[in-house]
């Protein structure tokens, strides 16, 4: 059962072939097993898990099962759920227990989900590699000297190794389609605002989005089935009619309009991955799609837009962790002032003091003019080098990222080394635009996935482009050996 997918899980369950609680307590035995290894998970309580699996045994027999009732599913940490322990990686928030469900948790609650724990993650979700966590780094399942990507690198770790039929994960600036690649596993960002930001812990407001991660087209569409829709508790949460993200899957892609940036085949890409994703286009030629040469001029300055908008963001939304009102506080303190000092040095970590201090330093006076101001100018030229391209196509293709997974340690001292590690998937993020991760094949025996792009609301679309090509290949049903 470990390699079903989720449809696949669904009639098992429907069929009374497997419940609910044999399932769940499958995945728990892995977990029990690979986890202390791999660290994946942060937190996992069986007794929590089995009793959701036992409602959902119970609405199965009742005939009230919807599409994912039943089956399990890992979240990333960085979404609260209450009654666990919810820690977005940080010491600051090592032993904070959720008071509510963030809303994508409730929808999945609502479809009668299981919750089979939460996962591993970069500290606050600031990190391209799964090695900013407290909790410790989490290791690729392909080769465990190597990271699996950050910041959902647990969540991708997770399913990759079939500690998870899915899971749940958030992209700021690439968080899911890059551990996605170096995983090979399917990852999506939706559209800004179409799945719910509250209850899921801020890093960067208008950059921060939640989405699914499985091993196929067709799961993440199951998936947003349930994740997608309007919350009025969220401001950016955009109110829209409704959706089936299956709607496409099997159509034609005869006439299907491919752009690809000559930005994202130049200098900085990998030979073996970029010979890995022209394989993939050709063979969405094959399938009668057609290529047009497009260019994403401003594509270059995604990078330092990114890290003066994202960490100026950062230093706002976390100056709510102050050692007052929950979370980490400093055991020895003078006065107020000094705990504010002594709680945040010993709960945050480098990188996260880092972009506190960066995002900080561009927002003070003298200086918003010249980096603020002007970060948020070149961001709109962003938006509308993919409005002109959207003209000439109707996706764009190219890599996830610039390489393989890398060996853990390797760029930890290099921080301008690891942000480049997101020069494909930031833009998409700065313009608010979805776009996903499908596995394409391997170079030097590492997962290698191809990033497909899409205009406003077109999830639909690219999920069958993705879907169509997991028709003809094979490379998203690899697994890990061992």
């Amino acid at each position: 059962m470990i390699n079903a997918s989720l449809k696949a899980l669904s009639a098992a369950l429907a069929g009374k072939q497997v419940s609910s609680v044999e399932l769940t307590q499958q995945y728990l035995d892995r977990i029990a097993r690979l986890n202390p290894e791999i660290n994946a998970y942060i937190t996992v309580d069986a007794e929590k898990s089995l009793a959701q699996a036992r409602a959902a045994d119970a609405r199965i027999a009742a005939g009230n099962a919807g599409p994912l009732t039943g089956i399990p599913f890992a979240q990333k940490d960085i979404f609260c759920v209450q009654g666990w322990r919810t820690t977005c990686g940080s010491k600051m928030l090592e032993n904070f227990i959720a008071p509510y469900d963030a809303h994508v948790i409730s929808q999945f609650d609502a479809a009668g989900a299981v919750n089979l724990g939460k996962t591993n993650m970069d500290e606050f979700a600031m990190g391209s590699s799964n090695e900013t966590s407290y909790f410790g780094k989490v290791q690729n399942p392909w080769d465990r000297t190597r990271v699996p990507g950050g910041s959902s690198g647990g969540s991708a770790a997770a399913v990759a190794a079939r500690l998870a039929p899915a899971a749940t994960g958030t992209d700021t600036g690439g968080s899911i389609r890059q551990p996605a690649s170096l995983c090979g596993l399917s990852g999506l960002k939706p559209t800004y605002g179409v799945c719910s930001r509250y209850g899921m812990i801020a890093f960067a407001s208008s950059l921060d989005q939640a989405g699914p991660m499985a091993k196929s087209s067709e799961d993440l569409a199951l998936m947003m089935n349930v994740m997608a829709g309007f919350d009025q508790r969220d401001s950016t949460s955009l109110q829209r009619e409704t959706e089936d993200y299956t709607r496409e899957l099997g159509q034609p892609l005869k006439g299907l309009r491919i752009g690809l940036p000559k930005e994202f085949f130049a200098d900085g890409l990998d030979g073996g991955v970029a010979q890995v994703v022209l394989e993939a286009i050709e063979q969405y030629r094959k399938l009668g799609a057609e290529t047009v040469e497009i260019s994403l001029p401003n594509t270059k300055l995604s990078i330092p837009v990114y890290y003066v908008l994202a960490p100026a963001e950062a230093s706002s939304n976390l100056s709510r962790f102050d050692g007052v009102r929950y979370g980490h506080r400093a055991a020895e303190y003078t006065d107020l002032m000094d705990m504010y000092c002594k709680t945040r040095a010993e709960g945050f970590g480098a990188e996260v003091k880092r972009r506190i201090m960066v995002g900080t330093y561009v927002l003070s006076a003298g200086y918003y003019d010249a980096y603020y101001l002007k970060a948020q100018q070149l961001r709109r030229l962003i938006a509308q080098d993919f409005e002109n391209a959207f003209k000439q196509c109707d996706v764009i293709m190219g890599p996830a990222a610039p390489g393989t997974a890398f060996k853990a340690g390797e760029k930890t001292n290099d921080p301008v080394a690891m942000y480049l590690e997101d020069l494909y998937t930031i833009a998409v993020n700065l313009a608010g635009l979805p776009g996903m991760s499908v596995p394409a094949g391997f170079s030097n025996g590492l997962p290698v996935g191809l990033q497909i792009i899409g205009n406003y609301f077109s999830e639909a679309r690219m999920l069958n482009v993705g879907h169509e090509y997991q028709q003809v290949t094979d490379w998203h049903t690899r697994m890990p050996e061992g």
